[in-house]
């Protein structure tokens, strides 16, 4: 499905795609809401992860922790449908732009992954949230499952 890297010139003016994984395999990917163009959340892909989604057109990414392909939303519902795949110039890494099925992109069960910011305040940093109400419960979407962020 891919294209080997053959030169600069094919890399960054050509209309091969040529991922540039990294020496795990992986390659990051940024996904945002197609309407909103909010931030939704930051991930990696394999090439199997890659290639599912451009076939299929739902986000599928690759969970480093658990070093597993997964499907978004396989478990909660909110799955990802694709609307754009973009590749920056050198073609080392994927911006997906989605529309969520259930508007919840992270398992903690807010819309973005990037519901905190980061601030200081009498010299202490502290992370404020951004996201005041969460979209789902995770204890009722996944149960027992384990938890899919290692500490």
């Amino acid at each position: 499905m891919f294209e080997k890297r053959k030169s600069i010139k094919q890399v960054e003016e050509g209309k091969e795609l040529c991922p540039k994984f990294d020496g795990n395999g992986l390659i990051p990917v940024v996904t945002t809401d197609v309407k909103t163009g909010n931030l939704l959340m930051h991930a990696y892909m394999n090439r199997e992860a890659l290639e599912l989604t451009i076939n299929k057109r739902e986000a599928h990414y690759y969970s480093r922790s658990r070093k597993c392909v997964w499907h978004k939303g396989a478990t909660s519902g909110f799955i990802q449908e694709v609307k754009k795949i973009m590749i920056d110039d050198d073609q080392d890494c994927i911006w997906l732009q989605v529309d969520v099925k259930g508007q919840a992109s992270c398992h903690v069960g807010y819309n973005s992954c990037f519901y905190r910011e980061v601030t200081i305040n009498e010299n202490r940093i502290l992370l404020d949230f951004t996201e005041k109400e969460k979209v789902f419960d995770p204890d009722e979407v996944y149960g027992d499952a384990p938890n899919p962020t290692i500490l």
